[in-house]
């Protein structure tokens, strides 16, 4: 079993406890989220200690400005010295990034598709839409299509053999090639398809007796899902489906999902900045966050606008943004309230390192 496999039974399982796939995946970020709390918690300690120790770091840099292995020598040892690790804010992206990857896998996935592509929230009219895609509808017995139009199936069968007996979840092996289309595809025509029986997870025995097998097979660039009957013919198994040519659409609900991340990563951001000491930190420093507050959303953005982001992510990425906001906002009133910090005017305050510490 693959992760795809695993994120979507996982999701399942929520989505049957909660009632719904889109409050299934807030679910899914709050349980990743507090379960990052604590990594999260010492990078924005990290990051305040980076601050408040950032005048002895610009004394060791100009003492040392001539000498660029005793800098460096010097430098690692005020931090150890310090218990600051300036690698610590890397770290919780570290980790969030392969979960991206693997939650943007499973809703691309025909797994997905299959099990909760229709699937709705609030707004959201699909959860496994894109801004732009060919919107087919699944299990109407017909593909939307184009001449480039690429076909793959799901990781089972159902299998029927010649003696009567049923093969409930036959595995296919290598699914998004096992299905070719036969000859070209021209919509509004029926089209061929041809199933690879060797594909099929069965002994040699068993393969020369199937007489038929049903099997779903999903379009990923209409994102729809028909269940097809593929007939034993000879040494091969074939079916034909009707198509229609595929109609692009814009889907708004997800631009608006979008607009929603945008703003919660730019509002996400002045948080952070506003729990910055700006007087400390290197001016250098402070207008290259400055100018990433302001070029990051639009470079997201503009990338979202061409890779194509189903909905489903685009709200795990606003519920973990909203996430983010307020465990910045909570920390750091706790991080000040240990340290003396006055909360009004936190560039006005002057703390000990060594306090820090010793807390």
């Amino acid at each position: 079993m693959d992760f795809n496999t695993l994120t979507i039974l996982f999701l399942k399982f929520l989505a049957d406890i909660v009632g719904n796939w889109g409050l299934a995946i807030i679910v899914l970020t709050l349980i990743i989220r507090f379960a990052l709390w604590p990594a999260n918690v010492s990078q924005q300690k990290s990051m305040k200690k980076m601050q408040l120790i950032q005048p002895k770091i610009k004394l060791i840099q100009e003492r040392y400005k001539s000498n660029p292995e005793m800098m460096q020598k010097k430098m690692m040892e005020f931090w150890k010295e310090n218990n600051v690790n300036p690698m610590a804010g890397c770290l919780p992206m570290l980790i969030q990034l392969p979960i991206f990857i693997l939650l943007y896998s499973a809703l691309m996935s025909p797994q997905f598709i299959t099990e909760a592509g229709n699937a709705d929230f609030l707004f959201v009219k699909r959860l496994d839409a894109t801004i732009r895609s060919n919107a087919g509808l699944s299990n109407d017995g017909q593909f939307q299509v184009d001449k480039y139009t690429r076909l793959q199936s799901a990781k089972t069968a159902k299998v029927y053999l010649t003696t009567g007996e049923i093969l409930d979840n036959v595995k296919i092996q290598n699914p998004q090639k096992a299905v070719i289309v036969q000859g070209s595809i021209t919509p509004g025509e029926t089209v061929d398809l041809k199933l690879i029986i060797d594909n099929l997870n069965l002994d040699y025995s068993t393969l020369n007796k199937v007489e038929k097998v049903d099997v779903n097979v999903s379009n990923p660039q209409t994102r729809e899902t028909e269940n097809v009957t593929f007939k034993k013919h000879g040494d091969i198994l074939i079916a034909q489906m009707p198509t229609i040519e595929a109609a692009q659409t814009i889907h708004y609900d997800v631009i608006v999902l979008l607009v929603l991340f945008v703003a919660t990563m730019i509002l996400m951001q002045k948080v952070m900045m506003a729990q910055t000491n700006t007087q400390n930190q290197d001016p250098q420093q402070a207008a290259i966050q400055k100018s990433m507050t302001t070029v990051m959303p639009v470079m997201i953005t503009v990338t979202f606008l061409f890779v194509p982001i189903p909905a489903g992510v685009l709200l795990y990425l606003v519920t973990s943004n909203i996430f983010q906001i307020v465990q910045t906002i909570i920390i750091n009133k706790q991080f000040d309230k240990e340290h003396g910090v006055k909360t009004d005017n936190p560039s006005e305050a002057v703390i000990d390192v060594k306090a820090i510490e010793e807390k």
